[in-house]
């Protein structure tokens, strides 16, 4: 019920808001102006796009196989939803409360590839199978760096429960916990909070495992350098080619979802969840600027507006990403995943399994 009362709405509203503000990065980074002329600064372009959208005719081909055809963009964007029924919003809310909420999360986002297919071979369209063939391949290459990344900050918490990993990267943790877990520095991050208890800060090869999990999580999404998928200019639009008003609208929402999703696990993994950036130093107190105390209104608000706040950075990252870096060839993104990203995250599950063996 949290999941369906918070985050099906704010995925609607950023979806909105996502689009103007990425045309309106898109035109800064080429040099235009971008939409300007519906609303003030063209606040309301995408508005009138959806709208524009929701009237048109759904056109299905003669040939497709229809139950497939129809199901195909329900399943991706179900899939995708569903791994938001796990994800801390603050202290005070949260998720399902699940033990395992991180393999839940892996596995039920994995489902969107079915999704990808049925619409793929559901067109009866050779363009729109070779799309799906590459978007499943892409996915499922991608997902084994993806979930080794995951897997050692798993292996850091020693948890699933993603609540926990919040927790334990905040001032609630009992544990007594020395920045960058060495305990000669003499520095008890339990007692100062903030940005050193996070996990980016306190592996010191973290910061390269987020880098193949970001990496990872673009091509999950199919967000450039990796929308081979999607190759317009030999695939016309790849997988969703024969689909047509909102059926290819519901095709765009879970794109901009999953954008969404890797952000906020990016956030709770790496970047402390719903914890403050601010130590609890001074004037810099736990009641003014962190999540507050668990179960108290403040610590609900603030624990929202931070992990909200960090999920909104890294989804512009993504966009500045779209269109800075040119497209990858296919074999290029392939023996990127297999051939570098995959063996640098069994590496790092090793050093993070000595890590953790060394700080107990």
């Amino acid at each position: 019920m949290i999941t369906f009362l918070f985050y099906l709405p704010f995925i609607l509203g950023f979806v909105v808001i996502g689009v103007w503000g990425e045309r309106k990065i898109a035109s800064f980074i080429q040099d235009r102006y971008g939409p300007m002329e519906v609303g003030p600064k063209g606040l309301l372009q995408t508005i009138a796009d959806l709208l524009k959208m929701l009237q048109k005719e759904d056109i299905r081909p003669k040939a497709a196989d229809k139950p497939l055809f129809l199901m195909a963009p329900l399943l991706i964007f179900v899939a995708i939803f569903a791994g938001f029924a796990v994800l801390p919003i603050s202290p005070a809310i949260s998720g399902a409360d699940i033990e395992t909420g991180v393999f839940f999360l892996l596995a039920v986002v994995s489902l969107d590839v079915v999704g990808v297919l049925m619409a793929g071979w559901g067109s009866n369209n050779k363009y729109s199978l070779y799309g799906a063939m590459r978007s499943v391949a892409q996915i499922v290459s991608y997902e084994i760096p993806l979930g080794i990344t995951v897997l050692c900050m798993v292996v850091i918490g020693s948890t699933l429960d993603l609540n926990e990993l919040s927790s334990l990267q905040g001032i609630f943790t009992s544990e007594t916990t020395y920045l960058f877990g060495i305990k000669s520095l003499g520095i008890d991050v339990t007692q100062i909070g903030g940005i050193l208890s996070w996990n980016i800060v306190q592996v010191p090869f973290s910061f390269l495992i987020f880098l193949i999990f970001f990496i990872a999580g673009l091509a999950e999404a199919n967000r450039a350098p990796f929308d081979l998928p999607e190759s317009e200019s030999e695939l016309i639009g790849g997988y969703h080619t024969e689909y047509a008003g909102f059926r290819w609208g519901i095709f765009m929402l879970s794109e901009y979802a999953m954008m969404l999703l890797v952000s906020f696990l990016a956030s709770i993994l790496f970047f402390g969840g719903w914890n403050t950036p601010f130590p609890n130093i001074g004037s810099v107190t736990m009641a003014t600027w962190t999540s507050g105390t668990p179960g108290e209104l403040s610590g609900a608000i603030w624990g929202a507006f931070w992990l909200i706040f960090k999920t909104t950075i890294f989804v512009f990252v993504q966009m500045w990403v779209r269109w800075t870096y040119p497209r990858l060839r296919v074999d290029q993104l392939m023996s990127l995943s297999w051939k570098y990203l995959t063996p640098a995250a069994l590496i790092l599950l090793l050093l993070c399994g000595v890590w953790k063996m060394l700080m107990v």
